[in-house]
């Protein structure tokens, strides 16, 4: 489970790996980078060097096992290093536990294991982004509800929003998807589970 590290997104299951954003801790120091330049710097350039191998792993299409062992020879020291950074700020009292800074890193500490999930777990992302920017959508639909004519007319809306959505990360066609919808009524009608966005393509094939 990835998410920020916010109490109310807290599961108490023995079945669930907790994952935090790591997005989250490093916009922590991004925030503080003009009061704090050179210490965030240390923390930022750390952070976009790890986020670049995961990116090259994803442009390599590495299978999940490994961008694991990929990430544990070249990102692992990179992260050993700033958490021995870290720990040094606090420990030689160079930073106030109070502060900002201090409270950006008492986060990154506190949250260490399960910040670094991909250092340990195969598959395991890095950030909670794609989530969020689905998240995004319907919270926009949300707030556009209050000015729908009708009730009935939000749901549509509402609904026509998640096949859409739902289309683009499927990597389907828009268009070419509701039209199939409208072109072949019935039987959606009969079939639902065949018209989804990433099942349709089948049952336009000829039997």
């Amino acid at each position: 489970m990835m998410s920020d590290a916010l109490s109310r997104n807290e599961v108490a299951a023995p079945w669930v790996i907790r994952c935090h954003c790591l997005v989250h801790g490093r916009r922590q120091f991004s925030d503080l980078e003009a009061i704090f330049p050179v210490e965030c710097q240390v923390v930022l350039e750390v952070l976009k060097h790890v986020f670049d191998h995961d990116e090259e792993a994803r442009d390599q299409q590495m299978s999940p096992s490994a961008r694991l062992a990929y990430h544990q020879e070249l990102s692992r020291p990179l992260m050993d290093a700033l958490k021995g950074w870290l720990d040094q700020q606090v420990a030689d009292r160079l930073v106030e536990p109070n502060s900002a800074l201090g409270q950006a890193i008492s986060y990154m500490q506190t949250h260490w294991t399960t910040l670094t999930r991909f250092l340990e777990i195969e598959g395991a992302p890095l950030d909670n982004n794609l989530v969020e920017r689905v998240l995004k959508l319907f919270i926009r639909q949300r707030h556009n509800s209050l000015f729908y004519k009708s009730e009935y007319s939000a749901y549509i809306a509402s609904m026509l929003t998640s096949l859409i959505v739902t289309c683009i990360y499927a990597g389907i066609n828009v268009l070419d998807y509701l039209e199939a919808l409208q072109e072949h009524r019935a039987e959606v009608f009969a079939d639902p589970s065949a018209w989804l966005p990433w099942t349709y393509p089948a049952s336009l094939a000829p039997p």
